[in-house]
């Protein structure tokens, strides 16, 4: 039985023809997108200077659409009060003088590579400090045509805007930066900005920043009026919230151990003087070279912030803890001062009585018994006073009795120092978080 062999020259030509269909199919494409762009915008077919019309090809105002893409925010700078984003700026718009055929269903817009031959809005940033554009490896823009005139602009732009800040509550503090766009020449009777419907505002998922957390943001309208006319303004801010976790490792964790550094001079011997002023002077520079250095990073803004607070109170207890050592060295003077003369009024005393008793002795006089009983009656009357106060105030002698445990006055200064440098230092602690921490947020 022979078998018939099938030759493949048949299917091969099918393959070659339909390689040929294709290729002509895309050319006739390219054909028919270049017929349709000279149709609209052909030499004297169309001017870019006219801007087009408004809702049903009317007089009224263009509308734009405007759709941001937040890409990166890269810096938040305090002391200028700037902060640089990267974003995808959108505008969509409908120009029917760009309306074409879509041939069925075939073509569903058109894209042009170079947007300067159509009208585009003049939009600007009116919070931007620096800009530009994104050249590599080409121009990073994008215009769509649409057949019903639709038209689609998106480009990728970097800002450094401007951010007014309020500093009173830094570092524990919440900042508003805006990205503020508006029409510069169009006014509101010529040109309208609206924002896109659904949402006006993305922002990328791996969005980071180095001291500031992004909580959320708000669209808003801010049509301004001037002595040229009013015209048509859009707005986002952007709240961010200030991390608090570096500047409680870099500020508030040191300036604590300085202040409790300091208390250390409350446990040094009195007459250790060398110690104890090398203690208060290396504590109180180191503090006044930290505060420095904090106010060195912000700027120099006329009221008061919450890290002056904190710094400016921690400084006065390093600075107080030097006063107190001041305090001690002159009473513990003081005290070796009347020890001195009650130790020389004793000796004269002893001296007096001494003389009395050879006095008393040459003169024959046996009575010299009589002020020890005299003397022995004062204690007596003593004792009974003690007493007394013991049974009126047991409260105020509990106290005298802990004080009478340390005979001199800069003992008791260093004592009550001990106790009460840190309690201060709690409750100012307390009012400190409490104000600063549970305030009442109005921008909430």
């Amino acid at each position: 039985m022979m078998t018939r062999r099938i030759c493949p020259v048949p299917f091969l030509v099918l393959l070659v023809l339909q390689g040929a269909i294709l290729v002509c199919g895309k050319a006739n494409f390219r054909q028919i997108e270049k017929k349709i762009l000279d149709s609209i915008i052909g030499p004297g077919r169309y001017d870019s200077r006219i801007r087009p019309h408004g809702i049903n090809n009317t007089d009224g105002p263009a509308l734009v659409r405007v759709n941001i893409y937040i890409r990166s925010i890269s810096e938040i700078d305090d002391v200028r009060m700037e902060y640089s984003v990267q974003l995808t700026f959108r505008e969509q718009w409908r120009d029917e003088r760009l309306q074409f055929d879509d041939m069925g269903g075939q073509v569903r817009y058109l894209t042009l590579t170079d947007p300067d031959r159509i009208w585009k809005p003049d939009l600007f940033f009116s919070n931007e400090k620096e800009g530009h554009f994104h050249n590599i490896i080409m121009p990073n823009v994008l215009l769509r045509i649409y057949p019903n005139g639709d038209v689609l602009y998106s480009i990728r732009i970097s800002l450094v805007l401007s951010c007014p800040m309020d500093l009173k509550f830094y570092p524990l503090d919440k900042q508003t930066c805006s990205i503020v766009m508006a029409s510069y020449g169009y006014t509101t009777e010529d040109l309208v900005f609206l924002w896109k419907e659904g949402d006006p505002v993305q922002v990328t998922k791996n969005l980071h920043l180095p001291r500031f957390t992004l909580e959320r943001f708000f669209t808003d309208y801010c049509t301004s009026r001037t002595n040229t006319g009013e015209y048509s303004c859009l707005k986002v801010d952007l709240l961010f919230k200030r991390e608090f976790s570096y500047y409680l490792i870099q500020i508030y964790i040191p300036c604590c151990m300085l202040v409790i550094v300091s208390w250390v001079s409350f446990w040094l011997d009195q007459n250790a003087v060398p110690a104890r002023v090398s203690l208060g002077v290396t504590t109180l520079l180191t503090m006044a070279t930290q505060t420095s250095g904090i106010n060195a990073s912000l700027p120099p803004v006329s009221y008061t912030k919450a890290i002056d607070v904190w710094t400016g109170v921690c400084l006065t207890f390093v600075f107080g803890a030097l006063l107190e050592f001041a305090l001690v060295n002159y009473a513990s003077r003081s005290d070796a001062h009347k020890k001195s003369a009650k130790e020389q009024q004793k000796k004269q005393w002893e001296l007096e009585h001494a003389a009395l008793e050879a006095d008393h002795l040459e003169d024959g006089a046996t009575t010299f018994a009589m002020p020890l009983v005299h003397h022995h009656g004062d204690l007596h009357a003593e004792k009974m006073r003690q007493c007394e106060v013991h049974m009126k105030s047991p409260k105020v002698n509990l106290c005298r009795r802990w004080m009478n445990r340390f005979p001199s006055r800069s003992k008791r200064i260093d004592v009550i120092s001990r106790i009460f440098f840190p309690l201060m230092f709690a409750l100012f602690n307390l009012v400190y978080w409490t104000t600063y921490l549970f305030r009442e947020d109005k921008e909430e």
